[in-house]
């Protein structure tokens, strides 16, 4: 929740609690270059209700919503799926310029019941590296797929 701007706690609490959420798990890291990476695990009743909160979220399109200090989102559009994993679904978002004392990638991964957000930032000029992040993702789709 705390990745989150706090004026949408309330709502994503709601949906959380109306959603049938089962578990969740949460790690993260930072990296010798300061890159910090954080890695959430939501898992529900079900495929169904896991596709639930991605559409309550608005989860697709758009990063649905903001992260806490991120103004705003894009679509990453370098981003080609990563050799796509069965039955799995990504959706990568990168800070729209310009930022502040950080930049913010983001992704959702939905595979079945679970949803994955992660999130990588770093403080400095030179931002979050693009393919680390990527590879990130791509491993955690295959953990997931």
């Amino acid at each position: 929740m705390s990745e989150y701007e706090k004026g949408f706690h309330a709502d994503i609490t709601t949906t959380l609690r109306d959603g049938a959420l089962r578990h969740i798990a949460a790690r993260g890291w930072t990296m010798p270059d300061g890159t910090s990476s954080r890695v959430h695990l939501l898992q529900f009743n079900s495929t169904a209700f896991a596709d639930a909160f991605r559409d309550d979220c608005s989860i697709g399109a758009t990063a649905g919503h903001p992260l806490a200090g991120v103004a705003d989102t894009d679509l990453d559009e370098s981003w080609s799926g990563g050799g796509k994993v069965a039955d799995t679904s990504s959706y990568v978002f990168t800070e729209a310029k310009p930022y502040g004392a950080a930049q913010a990638r983001q992704a959702y991964l939905v595979a079945g019941d679970t949803v994955a957000l992660i999130v990588q930032s770093r403080k400095g000029s030179g931002g979050t590296p693009r393919v680390p992040f990527h590879q990130t993702v791509i491993l955690q789709n295959q953990l997931l797929g």
